[in-house]
């Protein structure tokens, strides 16, 4: 089924364009949701003559999302489950657990905003993305946890991590200053090849 897009839509295309689906994605998502229309001529002089309040439409939620996601870029959401010996979890961590959790934070979001691939199922981070507009995605990171002492030794040592791969390390092997120390080393290189092979 051919249907004119009414607002962008990742891996499929942007507002006003004409793309080919299958029809039972046309029909229990794309245009029960409105985010398209059937494509005939109608629909075409239709969508012509609402192009612009669209458009406008379209920046103003955009701008809204944006405003939201400068606050929601890089969260840090803290989860505490039980989990096994092994930091398997007795349950998971699924979408409607990290909106309930953003809500508590403050933030309105749908579940379906939440763009989790497949359930938490271990204890660790997690990058997570939100997509609070089709053009605006942000990533929180979520923290599963047996306690809120625990997150904050993960995030502790994440952050360590993160450190140490920022700093050169001391021992380096430091690059020759001039030409002739780099026409030596380049020599030592080859000895060394040639040894190997022989």
């Amino acid at each position: 089924m051919e249907v004119i897009l009414l607002e962008r839509i990742e891996n499929l295309g942007f507002m006003g364009d004409i793309v080919k689906v299958k029809d039972g994605y046309a029909r229990n998502f794309l245009l029960p949701q409105k985010k398209a229309l059937r494509k005939s001529k109608s629909n075409l002089e239709y969508f012509n003559t609402q192009k612009v309040e669209l458009e406008a439409l379209n920046l103003k939620r955009k701008g809204e999302a944006e405003a939201v996601a400068v606050k929601l870029d890089g969260l840090n959401l803290v989860m505490v489950r039980q989990a096994g010996e092994s930091g398997q979890l007795y349950g998971s961590v699924s979408a409607r657990d990290i909106t309930d959790s953003l809500k508590a934070e403050g933030f309105v979001i749908a579940r379906s905003q939440v763009l989790l691939n497949h359930p938490i199922k271990d204890l660790g981070r997690y990058e997570t993305r939100v997509s609070l507009h089709p053009e605006v995605i942000v990533t929180i990171t979520v923290v599963v946890a047996r306690s809120e002492a625990e997150a904050q030794a993960q995030a502790s040592a994440a952050a360590a991590a993160a450190a140490a791969l920022l700093e050169r390390p001391e021992d380096a092997e430091e690059a020759p200053v001039n030409e002739e120390e780099a026409e030596a080393a380049l020599l030592d290189d080859e000895d060394a090849d040639e040894y190997e092979q022989g």
